[in-house]
């Protein structure tokens, strides 16, 4: 019983720890929609820490007019800029809505959407879980973490999480991973996974299964884990993400809001157990930083 309980504690901390092994996903260009189809929206980062969404209408050596969505005109000195790029995110109703800065995770839970080549993302789950991801190709990510505060005596745990996109076409996508936790105790635990989403950066349902698996010295254990979760847009920079585990007659229930910031995200909810005569919540706070 004690280790079936530690395999099934381990296996919602593998999800976890999966979900922290996805980078913040980037819409592509072709997601925006405008009121000029053919040009796309444009992100103007300045040295100052301002973010202006428009269009260039001028270009010079030293110098661009950039017109903003909201039909300012401004002159910018290039030494001033510090990047120009296609925005991620959409208009809608005359408001850009900047992508979610981490839509390759729930609050625990992977999605279906990759990291992409390059990009590379470093956070921490429960103020004490680091961890970091970088995008080796557009459907490849490899990352680990490890505890802040680790008591002496034994070999410090580690986990890594790579991650491998099968299918990517419209608004569906499809991932596999493995998540291997070692040094946990007395033994290693872990997760191999297969999950799907469905939707775009502000609405979608995501679901998967899991194979979680411990060693202990010679003992073996293993069980299936289900997941389905979603995510709803509530407004430029709140989101509502729920996601949901079941196995074996129990469960795990969990709902909450992302805070979206052009590049850090903040999750904030609660976790509680569905069936096993367990009442009780749990609160999830999770940060990640993308770069």
């Amino acid at each position: 019983m004690r280790r079936s309980l530690t395999l099934l504690c381990g296996a919602v901390l593998l999800l976890a720890a999966s979900a922290h092994a996805q980078a913040a996903q980037q819409i592509p260009p072709t997601d925006i929609s405008s009121p000029e189809p053919t040009r796309a929206i444009q992100e103007l980062r300045l040295k100052d820490g301002s973010v202006l969404y428009g269009y260039v209408e001028l270009s010079e050596p030293d110098r661009i007019v950039f017109k903003t969505l909201a039909g300012t005109t401004l002159e910018v000195d290039r030494r001033q800029i510090a990047s120009l790029e296609p925005a991620k995110g959409r208009l809608l109703n005359g408001e850009f809505l900047p992508a979610d800065p981490n839509q390759t995770r729930l609050f625990f839970a992977p999605t279906g959407r990759s990291l992409q080549r390059g990009e590379a993302y470093v956070g921490v789950y429960q103020f004490m879980l680091p961890f970091v991801q970088v995008g080796v190709t557009d459907r490849i990510s490899v990352g680990a973490g490890t505890p802040l505060f680790f008591g002496g005596g034994a070999d410090r745990p580690v986990w890594v999480t790579p991650k491998v996109q099968l299918y990517r076409r419209g608004a569906a996508s499809g991932a596999v991973g493995i998540i291997h936790f070692m040094n946990i105790g007395d033994g290693n635990f872990g997760i191999a996974y297969a999950v799907t989403t469905y939707g775009g950066s502000d609405n979608a349902l995501t679901g998967g299964v899991g194979y979680a698996y411990a060693r202990y010295d010679e003992e073996r254990e293993a069980t299936m884990i289900g997941m389905v979760g979603g995510e709803h847009r509530l407004s430029r920079r709140v989101k509502v993400v729920t996601e949901n585990y079941f196995w074996q007659g129990a469960g795990i229930a969990s709902l909450g809001v992302r805070f979206l910031g052009d590049r850090l995200s903040a999750d904030v909810g609660l976790l509680t157990p569905i069936g096993g005569g367990l009442v009780f919540a749990l609160p999830v706070v999770n940060f990640v930083w993308k770069f």
